[in-house]
């Protein structure tokens, strides 16, 4: 009489389970939750990386915003002159200091513009710090 298969042995293998499983190849039978938590923490880092360098950005254009308007109160009350410096500006906002971009660097004004038909041009370095750097905010 022919002895029946039961169900347990009736798996498909694939070739690379042939000797226990890749995972038991490998030794991580025992390490798998910790291989988990620990990409688990480093997805979490990096979305939190970016999105620190993401709301640094969104602050210091909220920054140029606020000192855009001051530098257009001021240009307003002085016949469209520019400002000698940035500092020339802050009582024309709500500030109590002349404002700085996310890294804490001053904010660069260059009066006239260098694109015609720019009165000027208000910009932050990025976060590098370089000026005329890439990765400028305007």
């Amino acid at each position: 009489m022919a002895r029946r298969r039961s169900l347990s042995d009736q798996r498909i293998f694939f070739p690379w389970e042939s000797r226990g499983g890749i995972r038991r190849w490998m030794g991580l039978g025992k390490m798998r939750p910790v291989l988990l938590v620990a990409l688990l923490l480093g997805g979490v880092l990096v979305v939190a990386v970016r999105e620190r360098h993401r709301s640094a950005i969104r602050q210091t254009r909220a920054g140029l915003l606020d000192l855009r308007r001051s530098i257009d109160a001021y240009r307003s009350e002085h016949d469209g002159g520019c400002p000698p410096t940035l500092g020339a500006v802050v009582d024309y906002g709500r500030f109590t200091e002349l404002p700085r971009d996310a890294w804490g660097r001053p904010f660069r004004l260059i009066c006239p513009g260098r694109v015609p038909n720019a009165p000027y041009e208000l910009s932050s370095d990025g976060p590098d710090g370089l000026p005329e750097g890439l990765d400028r905010i305007q």
